[in-house]
């Protein structure tokens, strides 16, 4: 979640990112929607991602503005390292106008991590769900295992 007012708010620090600048939230959701279904993320994987493959099946991608937030929810397979931070840098980026919904494609069919933007910072990032198959982790005799 983004604080997106002109001063910082002492009380969020940390707790939300914070975005000065007026973000179109819209916009913002609009671009999204282009990562949803099955893609290569190696745009926005760090370079310390350790993860054999960077395709990933994203199922949710939305922006809502609440307020004085901006609220966004992805849901996916998996997750790359780093890789909602690198997106919400890019989307942050559309949201205020510095670059273009046709930009943004070439950012994802590009899959080179130089060409997007700026990692955004952790403040906000919250992980508030995890779905797992339904024969996945059981325990009997012997553990199973899950692959992504």
């Amino acid at each position: 979640m983004i604080l997106n007012t002109p001063v910082r708010h002492p009380l969020w620090a940390g707790k939300a990112g914070w975005c000065f600048r007026p973000l179109d939230a819209d916009r913002m959701h609009e671009s999204a929607q282009l990562l949803l279904g099955e893609h290569d993320f190696s745009s926005f994987r760090s370079s310390q991602c350790q993860a054999a493959s960077p395709i990933r099946t994203m199922t949710q991608a939305t922006v809502e503005r609440e307020g004085t937030f901006v609220i966004l929810r992805f849901s996916a397979n998996a997750f790359l390292h780093h890789m909602i931070r690198n997106l919400v840098g890019e989307l942050v980026y559309l949201g205020q106008g510095k670059t273009t919904l046709e930009h943004f494609k070439a950012v994802i069919k590009a899959k080179d991590r130089t060409v997007a933007a700026p990692t955004y910072a952790a403040g906000g990032l919250y992980l508030t769900g995890v779905d797992y198959p339904p024969n996945c982790l059981k325990y009997r005799n012997n553990r199973t295992s899950c692959r992504f």
